[in-house]
């Protein structure tokens, strides 16, 4: 096993689903492994200042090399909204009213177009790199499957026929917008 990498989340999934793809490379830790329990303040204007800050609050509280990320939906017709501010967009993290608010917002519109971003912030010794991931896609003007979480209802990504959350984890997992991201840190990782 590799060096330790600590992930500025207390999520265990997302620790697994991380840890299967990098795992060649790092141990994966989270939050909960090094008992950081503090509320990451992410005040940042920009999904790059967001990743940095989580990661640079792990590292600086460990000296351990540390993955912070920050993801949102951003939608041309709304200009870029609700961007950085997805997770609180109508509520905090209440998603069923955030997606109400944006299909408010989008109705009548013909233009559709959006996208999810994953940002990644590798902090380390050396300072801050960056990796960025995108998928495009069409949002839906009502919610169509059960699986996935945040706007994957009302998401079709460019080239399918259905939502994310009418994709299996698997499906979603290979076109998604932080396997891209995650994909860009491995490419970094490799000699």
């Amino acid at each position: 096993m590799e060096k330790e990498l600590l992930v500025a989340t207390h999520n265990e999934h997302k620790k697994e689903e991380i840890q299967q793809i990098l795992g060649q490379y790092f141990e994966v830790k989270s939050l909960r492994d090094y008992e950081l329990n503090d509320e990451i303040v992410e005040d940042g204007t920009t999904f790059h200042a967001n990743a940095l800050i989580k990661a640079k609050y792990c590292f600086e509280k460990t000296g351990i090399p540390s993955l912070g990320d920050d993801s949102g939906l951003v939608v041309e017709a709304l200009g870029g909204r609700p961007g950085i501010h997805s997770a609180r967009y109508a509520s905090d993290h209440d998603f069923p009213k955030n997606i109400a608010k944006v299909l408010e917002e989008m109705e009548g519109e013909t233009n559709r177009r959006a996208y999810f971003v994953t940002v990644l912030c590798y902090y380390s010794e050396r300072g801050a790199e960056y990796f960025e991931g995108r998928v495009y896609g069409q949002l839906l003007e009502e919610n169509k499957g059960h699986q996935g979480f945040g706007y994957d209802p009302i998401f079709v990504p460019v080239g399918y026929e259905k939502t994310f959350a009418e994709m299996l984890p698997e499906e979603k997992n290979a076109i998604s917008h932080r396997k891209n991201a995650l994909d860009a840190f491995l490419d970094f990782l490799q000699p």
